[in-house]
């Protein structure tokens, strides 16, 4: 049975500054019944002697919510890996099991592997070690072998431990994963005359040795290391070589493997001395064309044995699609999917592949236009049912375009959102603390500026139907991901 011993929450839909809301938490007396005698904390950001703690009320710009349950279960505990989720030969990867209650033994498990268990204890540690942080216990156990793990605690004086955490997947690889490769203004570009760019490996953990590659040929070029997980690589034009793409990776130590390769980024620089080529569209030079087609740029050049590039006019730069060598005088690249996010005007230039490398200008502009409104969104409930008054709800906004801004409109309206995930094609927008006057079918669209302005047609209706403040349980929980149900 749960007792709802405080309620404090915000209403509305607008944004507020959550450094000025205090903190609320609760104390119990004893391990042994837990539910039984509790202290509760009202703490502010700022000195004052006004707090209040109503009960079963309804105020504004308060704390976050609490919820106190009568159970006879010792509440979960929360489990994390350390630095990373994988295993690899020469790292040490830790998990962390936490929990708010004092002087506890830990156990840690692994599915499916019933003589799996590792006990952390205050006095006795096997396998682990164990310190505290602040007001929470934890035990860190160093992992060995690859699998989903749980963990969970007990009291001294009780030998029921208490109900598991979250799970944790630890992977396990005999090579490390590969780091991120980026470049300074966009991941791809056209160089301009006299340009330098730097390049910027990121690694998924701390203090590695980096290697910057073209090909398969290393590059000893000047860098500096900002933080430890990041290295930066200047790049002058002489560095472009033949203009192959560039890759880096990481060890961790002199004595272990080095990663896999990055994902390749390309570069092109053109002195623009050598005359323009011909960029035509296709088929019959067609420039509207149907949503989800395949749109193929032929760009011919007056001679053969050469290196081509395809771009796009953006506001700020060209932004290098495709590159290509060719034995003869012309490339063809090709778009699939073409959708409004790929509206612009492009153009070509090509290279030679010896030294000096001279280029070409650019070649004169094709527009690409689309035929037809841009296709609408699917919008997507990530809770089932009716929601309790004071929780946060989810809702994923998908579309088949790429690179745009999600809006989330109510009746026709905008509300206001946050942006909790966001991929390529789809955002998770959020409600927080949602109330009666919350319910109501919502829709979502897409927008973009560039090329031009455009909004696309509205989503799918999605119902929110909130329960009445008056006969709902209302409970505050730290993260909302951990709440929500994301598919795959």
């Amino acid at each position: 049975m749960s007792l709802l011993a405080a309620v404090l929450l915000l209403w509305g839909e607008t944004f507020w500054d959550t450094t000025s809301q205090p903190i609320l938490w609760a104390d119990p007396e004893s391990l042994l019944e837990p539910w039984a005698n509790r202290t509760l904390t009202c703490e502010a950001h700022e000195a004052t002697k006004n707090l209040q703690l109503p009960k079963d009320g309804i105020w504004t710009e308060m704390s976050n919510l609490m919820e106190v349950i009568e159970t006879e279960l010792l509440p979960r505990p929360w489990l994390s890996s350390e630095p990373v989720s994988w295993i690899t030969p020469g790292l040490r990867t830790f998990l962390m099991c936490e929990t708010g209650l004092p002087n506890v033994a830990f156990l840690l498990r692994r599915e499916g592997d019933d003589d799996f268990l590792e006990v952390a204890e205050m006095d006795h540690v096997l396998g682990a070690a164990e310190a505290k942080a602040g007001n929470k216990e934890h035990a860190i156990f160093l992992v060995h072998q690859p699998g989903t793990y749980s963990c969970s605690y007990q009291t001294h004086t009780s030998d029921v431990p208490s109900a598991p955490s979250d799970t944790v997947t630890i992977e396990e690889y005999v090579i490390p994963p590969p780091p991120v490769l980026t470049s300074s203004g966009s991941s791809t570009g056209i160089l301009p005359k006299l340009a330098h760019r730097t390049l910027v490996c990121e690694a998924p953990l701390m203090d590695v040795e980096f290697q910057l590659r073209q090909g398969e040929q290393e590059l000893n070029l000047p860098s500096i290391s900002t933080s430890p997980e990041q290295i930066k690589f200047y790049l002058k034009l002489s560095d472009l070589g033949d203009q192959s793409p560039f890759t880096c990776r990481y060890r961790l130590h002199s004595d272990t493997a080095w990663s896999n390769d990055s994902e390749p980024i390309e570069l092109m620089w053109s002195d623009e001395t050598l005359p323009p080529p011909v960029l035509t569209a296709e088929p019959s030079n067609q420039i509207d064309f149907e949503p989800d087609s395949m749109v193929q740029f032929r760009c011919v050049a007056p001679k053969a044995g050469l290196r081509f590039g395809l771009h796009r006019e953006d506001p700020d730069e060209r932004s290098l699609l495709q590159t290509m060598k060719s034995a003869g005088n012309e490339a063809i690249f090709q778009l699939h999917n073409v959708s409004a996010s790929d509206v612009a005007n492009y153009s070509c230039i090509y290279v030679e592949l010896a030294s000096p490398f001279s280029g070409s200008a650019p070649s004169k502009f094709v527009k690409l236009t689309l035929n037809g409104p841009p296709p609408p969104p699917k919008l997507q409930a990530l809770w089932t049912g009716k929601v309790p008054a004071g929780h946060d709800v989810v809702l994923r906004c998908q579309s088949k375009v790429p690179g745009v801004t999600m809006e989330l409109l109510r009746g026709g309206k905008l509300v206001p959102y946050k942006i909790l995930r966001m991929a390529s094609t789809w955002s998770d927008l959020g409600l927080s603390y949602v109330g009666p006057q919350h319910s109501g079918n919502y829709t979502c669209r897409y927008t973009s500026w560039w090329p031009e302005h455009f909004h696309s047609a509205l989503s799918n209706p999605v119902e929110l139907l909130v329960e009445g403040s008056d006969t709902s349980m209302l409970k505050y929980d730290q993260s909302v991901s951990k709440s929500m149900h994301y598919p795959e």
